[in-house]
């Protein structure tokens, strides 16, 4: 294994086959950096243009089209004190008549203390607490290249991931993802300190992150949509619009998985899936969905 440290000079607004920032073998691991979603950095300069500028891509050599690429996010945490968040509910997540009491969205800024692991929204007119939550790091964006030479922008997601914004995709978990072209082009961005399921204010508590990643391959492993798993869990991802098709990807997902490598046939794993599937939504505010369905290990 060889630690690769790279401080960030170029960042993309698209996931696509551009110019790889760095060449990394399987079983290497990645030290980077990401700006927060308007491009600012842990020291609060301007480094790159919103939306969402992504750190990479990482090459990895040997990666081909049918491969699967493991990235296990062994650290991920906010690198400075402070983040922002937008103010108020989006319109397409409230009922339509009631989009009218809806207040023009503004920004606020956040507090991150990082010793104590906490995100603190003070009131800015008399420095009061009113909201305290635990902090739970996360990136909004990850993927590879698409398929098809395409250039895709990290406002939106794909089979090659992009901007799920699952909270689910934090620190300790391993992300498998399919592999479009060569070297698999890795990218990572848009980190939140914390942020609800859906996404629905359009942001989590947004933030410039520390990286550190370690990636495998699988050679000839090939998978549809993006796959993760946690200690506990096996989570595949679906992301579509309507919301019904992306759960529908998920859901196909993690059949084919439990059918390959769990050596089940349909029936058994419905049996288990229509019992004790779980559902998350990822976010509901990007031009494309994110569906998520989870099943627990012990259950397999």
């Amino acid at each position: 294994m060889q630690t690769h440290r790279y401080e960030p000079h170029i960042y993309h607004n698209v996931l696509g086959p551009v110019e790889p920032v760095l060449k990394v073998n399987p079983g290497d691991r990645i030290i980077t950096t990401t700006a927060d979603a308007h491009g600012y950095d842990g020291h609060l300069e301007k480094v790159a243009e919103k939306p969402n500028p992504v750190t990479g891509p990482f090459y990895i050599e040997g990666a081909e089209p049918g491969d699967t690429l493991l990235a296990h996010l062994e650290m991920i945490c906010p690198n400075r004190d402070t983040g922002w968040t937008s103010s108020v509910l989006r319109p397409n997540v409230v009922e339509p008549l009631f989009v009218k009491n809806l207040p023009e969205k503004e920004y606020r800024d956040w507090n991150l203390d990082r010793e104590k692991r906490k995100v603190i929204y003070n009131d800015p007119a008399t420095g009061k607490t009113l909201v305290e939550l635990p902090f739970a790091p996360m990136l909004g964006c990850i993927g590879v290249a698409p398929p098809e030479h395409q250039s895709i922008s990290t406002l939106t997601c794909g089979p090659h991931g992009g901007n799920m914004d699952y909270r689910g995709i934090g620190e300790g978990v391993t992300l498998h993802l399919p592999v479009f072209t060569q070297g698999a082009l890795l990218f990572f961005g848009d980190g939140h300190a914390v942020q609800g399921d859906g996404e629905i204010t359009g942001t989590g508590v947004e933030t410039s992150f520390a990286v550190q990643c370690t990636v495998q391959l699988r050679k000839g492993k090939t998978i549809s949509w993006p796959r993760s798993e946690t200690r506990d869990r096996l989570f595949t991802i679906g992301n579509a619009r309507p919301m019904e098709q992306a759960l529908q990807f998920a859901l196909t997902e993690m059949l084919r998985w439990l059918e390959s490598d769990f050596d089940m046939g349909i029936e058994r794993a419905s049996l288990i899936l229509g019992q004790a599937a779980e559902f998350d939504v990822g976010n509901i505010i990007s031009p494309d969905y994110t569906m998520v369905c989870k099943l627990r290990k012990d259950l397999i």
